[in-house]
């Protein structure tokens, strides 16, 4: 082994928690190699099949992996310890965080009392008021809201609806590149990602096709403002991944995460309002017979806002909200009336539309400025830009010598090439000019290391 570490344990028990200790603690590094089964039995005194044991725990629950003759190695994204980006160095300009410009968020009030007084919750989980506004929202795009509830957050709503769905070992088709946190949580739930191919117009059929014929029950797709590469379903493009869907063999759960509804400055045509006909796995509708939209408002009403809001078809909303009840029961009251107030206000209305026109102009000038320098980029929509690159340490510390830091591509990948994201939210339509010189610079740097 690469590492000090010393796995310990005289059962199958013992030596999964030691190993998983090993890993939260950062002693067994992703990627770390764990001994073979035979000679980590002779070191423990115990037999090969506890071992093998331990290992097929570890696998089970996402921390370990197979690979064939490569033996058992950590998780590239193990369950226990979720990548986490580095931290901003000091006297850079962060553009690797995703965030919008607080310049565009309201002030988050209280309500006018703290507590909506004593009733019973879980008998009312949703505020009526939030509930007739959350379906106006979701009807203004065409999304169907006949059957509406609330979570704590997209990636909250995703986890359960997942978690009552699959079982572990199922496989889940995955944007590739996609959302990190979607891309970790996948595997601590102990299911398999299928990786799908992105491009300026969303996930691509053929990749979609490929991945539900390897099996995948469960596809997770971002209509618009799809991070990290900002493509958007065209209508020609939801057509065809209908179609595809239409061929599936089994029911599929659609999950989009349209988390950027207000702010993508595109329209939205979404897999959820049909017209794909009813073939295989479309219901009558000619939806997925099986689907779900969520939605937030972190990125245009405040990040600290954890609610979310779900559509979906009758099954669904049982089971998500069956096991909701388990659980925390209901999103607070306080918080829904924080997030029915701001949705209602004229000033932060305002302040959202204006978020989107500056969104898309930053977005568009930084794209503008790279391809007049000959960069290819892609940032069709949201509030990132995803630039392929060769090496993407070289140009993250390339740029951070320039005073910029954008984010390494590496967490948002499964199969795709590399890359950088850099979040455009914050940055003027001056400054885009200066970056992309700047990036220009480094690629011209990295050409004359490397060659070609």
């Amino acid at each position: 082994m690469a590492t000090q570490y010393e796995i310990t344990g005289a059962s199958a028990k013992g030596i999964a928690a030691s190993v998983e200790q090993g890993v939260v603690e950062g002693a067994l590094a992703p990627g770390t190699a764990l001994p073979p089964v035979r000679r980590l039995a002779e070191r423990l005194g115990v037999s090969p099949g506890t071992v093998a044991t331990a290992y097929k725990e570890l696998r089970r629950r996402g921390i370990v992996v197979t690979q064939g003759r490569g033996g058992t190695v950590v998780a590239p994204t193990p369950a226990v310890a979720s990548r986490r980006p580095p931290p901003v160095p000091d006297g850079v300009r962060d553009l690797a965080g995703g965030h919008p410009d607080p310049a565009f968020l309201p002030a988050l009030l209280p309500t006018a009392r703290l507590s909506p007084g004593v009733r019973s919750h879980r008998a009312q989980p949703r505020l009526a008021g939030l509930e007739e506004l959350t379906r106006a929202w979701y009807e203004r795009d065409g999304v169907p809201t006949e059957h509406l509830t609330f979570a704590h957050g997209a990636l909250d709503c995703v986890a359960r609806l997942l978690s009552v769905e699959l079982r572990p070992g199922d496989a889940v088709a995955m944007e590739d590149p996609g959302y990190h946190h979607l891309l970790d949580l996948v595997p601590a739930l102990g299911l398999r990602s299928v990786p799908v191919a992105v491009d300026d117009e969303g996930i691509r059929p053929d990749a979609l096709r490929a991945a539900l014929r390897a099996g995948a029950r469960a596809l997770i797709c971002s209509p618009r403002g799809q991070n990290p590469y900002g493509g958007w379903f065209s209508a020609g493009r939801r057509d065809a991944l209908l179609k595809v869907l239409g061929e599936a063999a089994g029911e599929v759960l659609v999950i989009e995460d349209d988390h950027a509804a207000d702010v993508a400055g595109v329209p939205l045509y979404s897999l959820t309002a049909g017209g794909g006909g009813t073939a295989g796995g479309l219901g009558g509708s000619g939806r997925p017979a099986r689907w779900a939209q969520v939605r937030t408002v972190s990125k245009h009403l405040g990040t600290d806002l954890r609610w979310g809001a779900l559509a979906c078809d009758r099954t669904t909303l049982a089971r998500h909200d069956g096991r909701m009840l388990l659980t925390s029961g209901w999103v607070s009251h306080v918080l829904q009336e924080t997030v029915a107030r701001l949705m209602t206000d004229p000033e932060t209305q305002g302040l959202v539309a204006a978020a989107r026109s500056a969104y898309a102009r930053r977005r568009e000038a930084l794209l503008a400025a790279l391809s007049a320098r000959g960069i290819a980029a892609h940032g069709a929509s949201g509030m990132n830009v995803w630039v392929p690159v060769r090496d993407e340490a070289a140009v993250v510390n390339g740029l951070r010598t320039r005073g910029w830091w954008v984010a390494a591509g590496a967490r948002f990948r499964l199969a795709a090439g590399a890359g950088v994201r850099i979040t455009t939210a914050g940055l003027g339509e001056v400054d885009a000019g200066v970056l992309a010189g700047d990036l220009a610079g480094v690629l011209g740097e990295a050409q004359a290391t490397y060659g070609g």
